[in-house]
């Protein structure tokens, strides 16, 4: 089966970050980032992570324009929030998604952002879950940064647990896939980038 990892930052030192990726053998880094910026981590901005990895023999590739889910195009967003689901009927969303599922297929991928906890991330909530639309067959297996690993379906079942869900005997909590779905949307809502200009 074909695997896929992500890992997030947090505000570990880089070196910590390179050994968990080469502990999982990982060739490429794909930046999911909106904005691959921080005064918080500097060690992770953008041409300084490019520049580590390098090092270290691990390629990176920036895709933040393609699978961020900070969004310039206005259509993303309703009252000022963004819509996990419009961003991924974007032509420039799924052009990110196809680049992915081509290069996972020569080698070892991770996506990176910066949350510590998958579920936290839009590269679980929005990017894996449309990768896993794409590719059903695919494993995504999250790096945590104690090293531990957390795959797409364990994430799945604590974000049931964590918005409460439970089966329902008739509609669309009456299936595990309706439970994990609106799981999903409940989880999008609550992460999902606000525009500080938005109105309270």
């Amino acid at each position: 089966m074909a695997e896929l990892f992500t890992i997030g930052h947090s505000n570990h030192p880089a070196e910590q970050v390179v050994g968990l990726l080469h502990q999982y053998e990982i060739a490429l880094v794909a930046d999911v980032r909106s904005v691959p910026q921080s005064q918080y981590t500097p060690q992770f901005n953008r041409k300084a992570i490019e520049g580590t990895l390098r090092r270290a023999g691990i390629e990176y590739l920036f895709l933040g324009d393609e699978l961020g889910a900070r969004r310039s195009e206005e259509i993303c967003y309703v009252g000022g929030q963004a819509r996990y689901d419009k961003i991924a009927t974007l032509p420039a969303f799924k052009r990110g998604l196809e680049r992915i599922a081509k290069e996972h297929r020569s080698r070892r991928i991770a996506l990176m952002c910066s949350e510590a906890d998958p579920i936290t991330c839009h590269r679980t909530v929005l990017v894996c879950r449309e990768l896993k639309k794409l590719e059903p067959g695919l494993s995504v297996v999250h790096i945590l940064g104690d090293g531990t690993t957390e795959t797409q379906e364990q994430a799945e079942e604590r974000l049931i647990a964590l918005h409460k869900l439970a089966p329902e005997l008739f509609g669309e909590l009456s299936s595990h896939e309706g439970l994990v779905a609106r799981a999903y949307d409940l989880q999008a809502g609550k992460i999902a980038y606000t525009s500080e200009t938005a109105e309270p």
